[in-house]
């Protein structure tokens, strides 16, 4: 009896798994810890910049549309500095990209969703992308930067800015769950929130997204 109990209780356990993953969607998983739940728990808002409403807290609360599935922080919040390299191989970090709003996407060659979802962030870098905004292609490719800046050519991604991390450690500093993650980071290099799975990046929704980040 108690082995049947034991195994039933396998078996439920694997359902509850398949199911999360399934509800994840289109996203190839990676070690380390997301923060969804926890910036939710935190009091994280999700912000839409048509409709909002202020709950009794005086936190204001708003619907994304195609952005649905960011996840935003209540304050802005700092990130690991961490390190990647440039098509010349000089190390950078994120705090360097400090005084303008990035779109920071964390990709990889092998990654199919990845693929789905590049075309859109190039056209929004050709849309928005200047002195105030920029999207940050960081490839986690083993690679590194070489099969990366082909894979962007084959796809005509022209655009966006590519570094590397041949390591493919700093997704485990930025607790990426899977990929593609698209972490949107303000002007002071704070992280305003993220989205975990592909995404329509040059979606109208995205773009009031992105530039009520800027303001």
């Amino acid at each position: 009896m108690a082995t049947n109990n034991a195994v039933g209780l396998q078996k439920a356990l694997w359902i509850v798994a398949l199911t999360a993953l399934i509800g994840f969607g289109a996203v190839y998983v990676i070690g380390g810890g997301f923060d969804n739940a926890g910036s939710e728990k935190s009091g994280a808002v999700a912000q839409d910049f048509s409709a909002p409403s202020v709950g009794a807290s005086g936190e204001s609360s708003f619907k994304f549309g195609k952005m649905a599935a960011f996840v935003a922080k209540k304050t802005p919040e700092p990130l690991p500095d961490i390190k990647f390299q440039d098509a010349a191989g000089k190390e950078l970090t994120l705090s360097s990209l400090k005084g303008k709003t990035i779109l920071l996407n964390l990709w990889a060659t092998w990654c199919g969703p990845c693929r789905e979802e590049m075309p859109a962030l190039n056209r929004l870098q050709a849309e928005l992308g200047g002195d105030k905004f920029e999207v940050v292609a960081l490839s986690l490719d083993r690679k590194g930067y070489e099969a990366s800046r082909k894979f962007l050519d084959d796809l005509k991604a022209d655009k966006v800015v590519l570094y590397a991390d041949p390591t493919a450690k700093q997704g485990m500093e930025l607790k990426l769950l899977g990929m593609p993650t698209t972490i949107l980071i303000n002007k002071d290099g704070l992280e305003v929130g993220r989205l975990a799975g592909s995404a329509e990046w040059d979606s109208d929704d995205a773009k009031k997204l992105i530039q009520a980040a800027m303001n």
